[in-house]
């Protein structure tokens, strides 16, 4: 197996000679209206893509499915909507389902607890997009589970540490999670994604697992910096994988 981050959550698997692309946010830098509520109006995405016209056709045709956890727009933006082959699997949470099949999307996979395909094992798990009401606006999220006989990832999703963050390490005591970072914040409320602390949390947790943190640098209300993560978690005497954008993670 091995992970590309491409940028923000948008990650590419190679994994049994499959490629799966992971929320896709393919649009240009500033393609996307500032995130309203926030500390700044900076437009989104903030960077490139880490490749050109070329790179990004070669490969959205070498693709063999594509896994939606949500369909927030840094997630799932117009340029992918309107990119992406309609004929590909496209795995998601129950209620994204219809909207996707509006969008043109012949092949939706809709996962309410589990599900095979090809020799992978795919299992949705829960996740809290933030506390009190802002949680319950941004619901609902998902994260995922891959499985095949040899490695488990775990796929978190937007979520901080929470019960069901807990659950999924518990139950599945997965290989790699992959763990939005970034602490994203409005004006008013918690973060809505994992702060340096939820990241250490997770590390630590007695699963052992290799914890990847992607989610950062990309939109206007994410402030928790890749370095300033790296220095949390080397202050706290672990070590994290902190990808930039277009680096490969060989696993």
């Amino acid at each position: 197996m091995r992970i590309q981050l491409i940028r923000h959550a948008t990650l590419l698997l190679e994994w049994n000679n499959k490629r799966i692309l992971v929320d896709p946010m393919l649009g240009a830098k500033d393609s996307l209206d500032t995130v309203p509520n926030a500390a700044n109006t900076i437009r989104n995405p903030m960077t490139e893509l880490p490749m050109d016209a070329s790179a990004l056709s070669d490969l959205l045709s070498s693709l063999d499915a594509i896994l939606v956890t949500h369909r927030h727009r840094d997630h799932w933006d117009v340029t992918a909507q309107a990119i992406l082959p309609r004929q590909l699997p496209v795995f998601c949470q129950p209620e994204d389902a219809t909207a996707l099949i509006e969008q043109g999307f012949t092949h939706v996979l809709p996962v309410d607890t589990s599900t095979t395909w090809e020799n992978f094992r795919i299992t949705r798990t829960g996740g809290q997009h933030g506390t009190g009401d802002i949680g319950k606006m941004m619901a609902p999220v998902s994260g995922f589970v891959l499985q095949d006989a040899h490695t488990t990832l775990y796929i978190a999703g937007d979520t901080i540490w929470c019960e069901e963050v807990v659950a999924a390490m518990d139950t599945f005591r997965p290989d790699y999670v992959v763990v939005n970072a970034g602490a994203a914040q409005f004006l008013q409320g918690d973060p809505i994604t994992m702060t340096a602390t939820d990241v250490i949390k997770t590390i630590q947790h007695p699963a052992q697992s290799k914890v990847i943190a992607v989610h950062m640098g990309v939109i206007n209300h994410c402030f928790l910096s890749r370095e300033a993560l790296a220095a949390a978690v080397s202050a706290a005497g672990l070590s994290a994988i902190i990808p930039e954008q277009g680096e490969w993670i060989e696993a």
